[in-house]
Parts: C-alpha cells; sequence; structure tokens
C-alpha cells in the first residue's frame, strides 16, 4: 500500500523518450517521490519485476518503438502490473486520443507543455486513489481470510455435531459402533463412481458428494426412538415389532425437521440427511417403507444409502447375527439389482468391491471383526466377484 504520510517512498516510473522531457518531469517529482525513468516503451516493461514495481506511471504516448498505447495494453494485460495507476502525458490533445487513452486502462490524461501545478495535483490525487483502493483490498482480503477462516471453524463445528448426534444412536447397539463410518465412506465412494454416469452427472457435483458424505452419519438417527428391546433383541422381530422399528425413518426424518424450524432457515446437508433419513428403506420396486415409492423417484441420496447400508449390515455383526462374507454380501446385492436397489449403482458397487473391503477392514468394531475382515481380504484379493 502507498504510504502517503512518507511520499519519498512512493516510487514514480517516468518514460519519455526525450531527456528534456524527462529532466523536467523529474526535476518537479524528485523532492516528493522516489522518481525513476526510461526513455523507451521497452526499457520501460523490462524494469518492471515483482520486486520493483512503481506506484504510478507517467507515459508518453508518441514514442518510437513501441508507443504509449501499445505500452499499457501490455501492462494491463499483466496481472502483475494492471492495477498500476498510468497517467499519459502527450501532446496529442484531441478528443478521440484522450477518449482512446481512456479507454485502454488510462487513469488520467495530461496534454503537453505540462502545467507543473497540474501534473503534481492529478499525481497526488491518483496516488490518494491509489492509496485508498489498496486499503479497500487490504481489508477485504482480511474480511476474506476471517469468513474463511470462521467458515472452516463452524464446518467443523458442523461434523462433530453431527457425528456427535449420530453415534447416540449407533452406541445403543455396541456392534454397530463404527457404521456410520463405514457408510458414510461407501456412500462417498459410490458417489464419486458414479458422477460422470449421465444419470447422476447433474445431482453429483463435487459439492453434493461432500454433502452426502456429511449427511450420511444421519441415516439412522431415528433409531434413538426406537425401545431397546426391539432394537437389541438378539433374535427375529414379530410382525408387531418390525413395524416399530420401521418407524425410525420417520422418526429421524421428523427430529432432523425438528431441528431445522430451530435453525429457522433451510440448510442443504439437512435437506439430504431428511432424504436419507426418510427413503434409505425403500426398495427400486416399490416394496419397501415408509412411502413405498419406487425407481427414480426415490432420492438419489436415499437409493445410494440403500446399497451402502445393506452392505455393512450384510458384512458385519449384529447381535442377531454373525457377520456374512464379502461373496455372500456381494451375491445378495446382486440379486437385489433393479428389485432392491438402483441397478446402476449396483454396477458401481461391482466396480468398487476393493474399495469397499479396505473401508470395511478401516472401520472395524471389534478385534474379533479385525481377524474376520483380514481373513475376509485375504480370500478376495484373488477373486472379485463381477
Amino acid at each position: 500500500m502507498i504510504n502517503l504520510n512518507n511520499s519519498k517512498q512512493t516510487t514514480i516510473l517516468v518514460v519519455e523518450d526525450t531527456i528534456e522531457n524527462l529532466s523536467l518531469i523529474s526535476s518537479l517529482l524528485e523532492k516528493l517521490y522516489r522518481v525513476k525513468l526510461a526513455n523507451s516503451g521497452k526499457k520501460a516493461l523490462k524494469a518492471i519485476t515483482k520486486d520493483n514495481l512503481p506506484d504510478i506511471i507517467l507515459l508518453d504516448v508518441m514514442m518510437p518503438e513501441l508507443n504509449g498505447y501499445e505500452v499499457i495494453v501490455q501492462l494491463k494485460s499483466n496481472p502483475l502490473t494492471r492495477e498500476i495507476p498510468v497517467i499519459f502525458l502527450t501532446a496529442m490533445n484531441s478528443i478521440e486520443d484522450e477518449k482512446r487513452g481512456l479507454e485502454l486502462g488510462a487513469a488520467d490524461y495530461i496534454t503537453k507543455p505540462i502545467s507543473p501545478p497540474i501534473l503534481l495535483a492529478r499525481v497526488k490525487t491518483q496516488l490518494e486513489n491509489k492509496a485508498a483502493s489498496d486499503f479497500l483490498k487490504d481489508k477485504n482480503s482480511y474480511l476474506e481470510a476471517e469468513i474463511a477462516k470462521r467458515t472452516i471453524e463452524i464446518v467443523a463445528i458442523q461434523n462433530v455435531t453431527i457425528m456427535v448426534v449420530a453415534s447416540l444412536a449407533e452406541t445403543r447397539d455396541l456392534d454397530t459402533g463404527n457404521h456410520i463410518r463405514r457408510t458414510q465412506h461407501y456412500v462417498k465412494a459410490l458417489a464419486q463412481k458414479l458422477k460422470n454416469h449421465p444419470k447422476f452427472a447433474t445431482f453429483l457435483t463435487e459439492q453434493m458428494i461432500d454433502t452426502l458424505y456429511r449427511s450420511a452419519p444421519l441415516h439412522d438417527i431415528g433409531k434413538v426412538g426406537i425401545p431397546d428391546s426391539i432394537l437389541l433383541k438378539p433374535g427375529r422381530l414379530t410382525p408387531e415389532e418390525f413395524e416399530i422399528m420401521k418407524t425410525h425413518t420417520t422418526l429421524g426424518r421428523d427430529a432432523i425437521s425438528h431441528a431445522e424450524k430451530q435453525l429457522g432457515m433451510e440448510v442443504e446437508f439437512l435437506i439430504i440427511a431428511k432424504e436419507i433419513a426418510y427413503h434409505h428403506q425403500e426398495k427400486y420396486d416399490g416394496s419397501g417403507y415408509p412411502t413405498g415409492i419406487s425407481g427414480e423417484n426415490i432420492p438419489i441420496s436415499a437409493r445410494l444409502m440403500a446399497v451402502a447400508d445393506v452392505y455393512d449390515a450384510l458384512v458385519s455383526r449384529r447381535v442377531y447375527k454373525e457377520p456374512m462374507t464379502h461373496e455372500q454380501a456381494v451375491s445378495i446385492i446382486s440379486n437385489g439389482k433393479n428389485r432392491h436397489f438402483d441397478g446402476d449403482i449396483v454396477d458401481a458397487f461391482l466396480e468398487l468391491q476393493d474399495e469397499f473391503i479396505a473401508i470395511s477392514a478401516q472401520f472395524v468394531d471389534t478385534n474379533k471383526d479385525m481377524a474376520l475382515k483380514e481373513e475376509m481380504i485375504a480370500q478376495a484379493q484373488p477373486k472379485i466377484i463381477k
């Protein structure tokens, strides 16, 4: 930023091809400013470097090789120099000449013969304008940096809050402690795989993939409202108990909706979280719950979670069952193509088997499960199911 309280620190580059004019202008300015001289446009452009930027340029128009108009075009096309104010000094005094100079980006246009008071006043004005502009840019940069910092903090707090709240539901079942983390990563892997698919490309932007990743942990938040006698039952649920279990989708959606009302505004990740919580138990053929919608009427977010959730449920230990092998889980999901699951998402899953196995192994629940996951990886390496 230009320091107007100490103008001797301000550098003015004077570009003139005549020694007389260089001497005259220099004598007028050197008592107030640091003055540098160049007797051609080429020398002026060569003299301007990242570490040697003038605060303002006084530029003659009529010069050999490169005239002033050609010089300013180069100055304004270079990000390093485009913000430096340029004042044209010229004997060309027609309205058209002045108009052309200003249109090319000059801050001012002074005709010769030069009037010393006018030159000094115009230079001072442009330096003050530059100082004000720099101050505002510095202020804006500071504010943008602060906003970015606060945004990162808010997102971090938001993510931690999501994980804490989601974990409340999961910790009621000690066998599924890392379920939310695994499904979160499964959904992201599927979304990344499908982001260029014609059917999903419009929806699966990078921002949406991040939103899905952050929203996914809330898919089973409604289980906090399911009685322990049902949630932790080691055997098969009765039809009546299953009807109660099915309400976790509605309970989850309603809990998130309540949070939105308390917040007083719609937030994208909560909108997606509601979709996932409410619809991740729907089936592609319409035989799921809670609404029985089918096909592409099921939100993409919920269709992705359906594959992720079922795969994890199959290969993980539950209070009512031992974990299945990867091959068994793949067989079940493959058989559910276009019935339980969106067929295109199943195809993506089949291509991502290595990644699913790695995620499953990364977030294990118990030492026993770790041993099983290691065995599963070893068995799956030679023959990933197609």
